[in-house]
């Protein structure tokens, strides 16, 4: 992950810790300005913004809100400025509709990666959201992507991981809970079979992606994860 990045649905952005971060004089460690130039998280429950907003100062990042998708943000306390700080913007919305995009999304375009976490389960229309996403990203640019799916079919070569899971079985069981696991887990579906989505749009260069089973019993049965990384044509 890296250049100019949007995050898609990043709740509290816990995913922050795992990029590369370099120590600075006082001992702190934060996100390489070297690596990350620009992040633009795009999250529409605003009832997370507090945390995300503290783990990206966790992280050594200047946070920004934009106030045209959120106007009657309050703007929590920030900590000083330093040299070389990584703009991060906070922005209120999502991908589903292309007519509906934030403009502060579409004015830092186009971006070096995109980046979904958790976060494709939850959208109204993954294949639109995903068009907008290959839209958004510059020539040559990454979808990096780890979503949590339907299991995949016995025999499944980009199955990683197996973990002796009845397969058959447990994709019926998440069928059968997913209407009201969508209710409860705001808006979360886990049958959707992200990764084949993914794959079958025009517009990428490459995808390339595996199946994992976590070994973790019951997330291995209702939430195996697709783990990938698409790259977006140059012509």
């Amino acid at each position: 992950i890296s250049g100019n990045v949007l995050e898609l649905g990043p709740g509290f952005a816990e995913s922050l810790r795992f990029l590369t971060h370099v120590t600075i004089s006082d001992g702190s460690h934060v996100v390489d300005s070297n690596t990350i130039t620009s992040y633009t998280a795009l999250e529409p429950n605003v009832f997370l913004y507090d945390q995300l907003h503290k783990n990206a100062e966790t992280n050594g990042f200047c946070v920004e809100y934009d106030h045209k998708s959120y106007p009657n943000c309050k703007e929590l306390g920030t900590i000083p400025t330093r040299d070389n700080m990584v703009p991060f913007n906070i922005v209120r919305g999502t991908l589903d509709d292309p007519d509906n995009i934030p403009q502060c999304v579409l004015d830092n375009a186009p971006y070096d990666t995109v980046l979904t976490s958790f976060s494709l389960c939850t959208v109204k229309d993954p294949e639109a959201t995903i068009k907008n996403i290959i839209r958004l990203l510059k020539p040559g640019g990454a979808h990096v992507f780890i979503e949590h799916v339907r299991q995949p079919p016995p025999g499944d070569k980009r199955v990683t991981e197996d973990n002796n899971v009845n397969a058959v079985l447990w994709g019926k069981i998440q069928d059968w809970i997913t209407p009201l696991w969508s209710i409860i887990g705001h808006g979360c579906h886990v049958n959707r079979e992200t990764g084949e989505t993914i794959a079958k749009m025009e517009g990428w260069k490459s995808v390339e992606y595996k199946n994992v089973r976590p070994v973790i019993d019951l997330q291995s049965r209702i939430m195996p994860l697709s783990i990938g990384k698409a790259i977006k044509a140059t012509e």
